[in-house]
């Protein structure tokens, strides 16, 4: 008994499957970029240090931007004390150890600053950075 045997294709590569994926990876990374640069592109005049580093960033911290008249901004949303220290518990309960980096303006009164450090130590965030400028 003999069987029919069909021509065998020669096996191909798919190329448009593959440029779909690498346009998605790219539109993901564009998007994670830009929200990145938000965060630290707050109009805000940090104070310069001598022994200040270019540091990488680490991943999912938490940016802090505390302005001279006492209003804080995380994620684009302005809070007050309250709304901070309620993000902050509820960012401690879903990720503990969570890293934060504490902008503030060259102007800021010290108040300012303790009371964003009390409100993370009352959360149980201890990994606190301070971000600086580099001198000109």
């Amino acid at each position: 008994m003999k069987f029919a045997t069909g021509k065998t294709e020669a096996i191909q590569f798919q190329l448009a499957p593959m440029i779909d994926v690498v346009f998605l990876l790219l539109c993901f990374f564009m998007t994670t970029t830009l929200y990145s640069h938000w965060e630290t592109e707050m109009p805000i005049t940090l104070p310069t240090a001598e022994t200040g580093e270019q540091s990488q960033r680490l991943e999912g911290e938490i940016i802090i931007n505390v302005y001279a008249n006492g209003s804080y901004v995380v994620n684009g949303r302005r809070l007050g004390p309250e709304g901070l220290g309620q993000l902050l518990l509820r960012i401690s309960e879903l990720f503990p150890g969570q890293p934060v980096v504490l902008r503030g303006d060259e102007d800021t009164p010290y108040r300012h600053i303790v009371e964003v450090m009390d409100r993370c130590r009352d959360a149980d965030i201890f990994n606190i950075s301070f971000a600086t400028g580099i001198p000109e």
